[in-house]
């Protein structure tokens, strides 16, 4: 099921063949969304850094017709992971928008924590809808003073475009405990197909070695393997539809 191009990725995708992935049918609307959490053996208590992937990839059922406008995406994260980026640099919107893929690495290579792709159906004036793609870089930020991970793509095609989704990082109570929320901007020419998104990145601070992204395992005590729920993904398009699915991933104690 994989229709992004791949690259050497490293946080929205081109997982590899998408065996796991959920499909949910809304009328006329199919969404395929994968994930996963690498390593899969962690510790039962504390945390280890490991490497957050998720994946969606929207489509319409219909011949010759697109999906709706995706107007918002939102990723939950189970309680037992987490985001931190304590002691890492802030990347600032205005470095990286607008920016070529190389000028934004530039920018605030010291703030990245992921990487992934970008697809969408690009309306151009008396011709079909173009198929376009492009690299997503994303980096540790803050948007109207929350933190925030600031996803940059830029596409080439059909011609060059830059622009940058904000997931702005939230705290929740219950089986997900982090959540990553990003608005689109609403256009008659740009239909999201596909995100990816791959979280992963290593750093130090303070003469400690730190990750961004950590979890541990929730298996109970007595069992050294778990099914757990990953990450619930959820959708809202223009014209008030809304989608959402939870992934179920299993886990070893190390």
């Amino acid at each position: 099921m994989r229709r992004l191009a791949t690259t050497g990725c490293l946080l929205v995708f081109a997982l590899a063949a998408l065996a796991q992935a959920e499909i949910v049918q809304r009328g006329n609307l199919r969404i395929a969304v994968d994930g996963q959490i690498s390593p899969e053996r962690l510790p039962r208590e504390g945390s280890a850094p490991v490497r957050v992937s998720v994946f969606a990839e929207i489509a319409s059922t219909k011949k010759g017709t697109s999906p709706p406008q995706l107007r918002q995406i939102s990723i939950e994260i189970n309680r037992h992971g987490k985001l931190d980026s304590t002691g890492m640099p802030v990347c600032e919107l205005i470095d990286i928008q607008p920016a070529t893929t190389a000028k934004a690495l530039a920018a605030c290579r010291g703030s990245l924590v992921g990487e992934g792709r970008f697809s969408a159906e690009v309306a151009l004036s008396r011709q079909a809808a173009f198929p376009s793609q492009g690299k997503m870089l994303a980096f540790n930020g803050t948007y109207e003073g929350k933190p925030a991970i600031l996803a940059h793509v830029f596409g080439e095609k059909p011609v060059p475009t830059s622009f940058t989704l904000p997931f702005v990082i939230g705290r929740s109570r219950g089986t997900f405990g982090t959540s990553l929320t990003a608005t689109l901007p609403t256009s008659d020419n740009n239909i999201v197909t596909g995100i990816e998104l791959n979280l992963q990145r290593s750093y130090s601070y303070r003469g400690k070695r730190r990750s961004f992204a950590s979890a541990g395992c929730p298996a109970p005590q007595g069992l050294n393997r778990a099914p757990f729920p990953f990450a619930r993904a959820s959708f809202a398009f223009v014209g008030g539809k809304r989608v959402s699915e939870t992934l179920v991933r299993s886990c070893k104690v190390r």
